[in-house]
């Protein structure tokens, strides 16, 4: 069975998921274009644009652009994100306001710019990367998964408004993985320097920090992403990355909440 060559938009393709993917996908065939929010060259077959998604009309001229020359946009993979680690209540109005822009609300800006046209042509594929921090909340990362679980929530109202017009909309999930996305977190020296957070602070964070570099190879969530692109009819939700967190992941739901807060209070050494 011949490849069905996809026009495909992938967020935060200059590096970490964004970027295994983006050269994935070229790779198997399809027309991948990749942001970034500054100057990237274009590696390969993938075709990098500067956009920053918490700026409409950078997202507006990007994709239509894209539009212009292809007709359409096929798939939209929303990869861009970061993340602050620190205490949930020594957090800056700014500090909150940047993790949110940039995961959440970057990914409802890219929808809202794309969508238009996946209607128009009654066809379309959105995948949003979520977290398994969005699915049970990490401490110390307390907005970054906020913004995590708000993607989900988000995802589940699309998925249901969008059945109409046959576009598809999917969450992936992944735990920890090796990636740069260890060593671009932004550290709150608030939380380091406090005398009731800074000490506990700092053991959570390099468990965290032991746990990400020990992760899986992000290879592995190119080829989920690759799957989900081909497949006419892929799960809403996959869940990817080490077994013992997929595994904890699935079964959270079914486990007494006082169990999921002692395990996780001992995992991250929370006395």
């Amino acid at each position: 069975m011949q490849l069905q060559q996809q026009v495909i938009l992938i967020t935060g393709a200059s590096s970490g998921f964004g970027k295994i993917s983006a050269q994935m996908l070229a790779e198997r065939g399809h027309i991948v274009y990749g942001t970034s929010r500054k100057q990237t060259e274009s590696s390969g077959k993938v075709t990098m644009l500067v956009v920053d998604v918490t700026d409409p009309s950078s997202i507006e001229q990007a994709v239509n652009q894209i539009y212009s020359k292809h007709g359409r946009i096929d798939v939209l993979i929303n990869n861009a994100g970061m993340g602050i680690g620190g205490a949930l209540e020594l957090a800056t109005k700014e500090e909150v306001a940047l993790q949110m822009d940039t995961n959440f609300f970057g990914v409802v800006n890219m929808c809202k710019a794309v969508l238009p046209f996946m209607r128009k042509a009654q066809k379309g594929k959105i995948i949003n990367l979520s977290s398994i921090a969005g699915i049970m909340a990490v401490p110390y990362q307390g907005f970054y998964s906020a913004s995590k679980f708000a993607i989900e929530g988000y995802s589940e109202a699309l998925a249901l408004e969008l059945h109409p017009f046959h576009i598809k909309v999917c969450l992936v999930e992944p735990g920890d993985f090796k990636t740069g996305f260890t060593a671009s977190r932004n550290i709150s020296t608030a939380t380091l320097n406090d005398s009731d957070y800074g000490e506990r602070f700092a053991k959570a964070l390099a468990l965290i920090e032991k746990a990400e570099n020990q992760g899986s190879n992000p290879i592995l969530l190119g080829k989920a992403i690759c799957k989900i692109v081909e497949k006419e009819k892929p799960s809403f939700r996959t869940l990817v990355g080490p077994l013992e967190q997929i595994l904890f992941a699935r079964v959270k739901n079914y486990l007494p909440n006082k169990v999921i807060q002692f395990i996780l209070r001992s995992f991250y050494d929370i006395k």
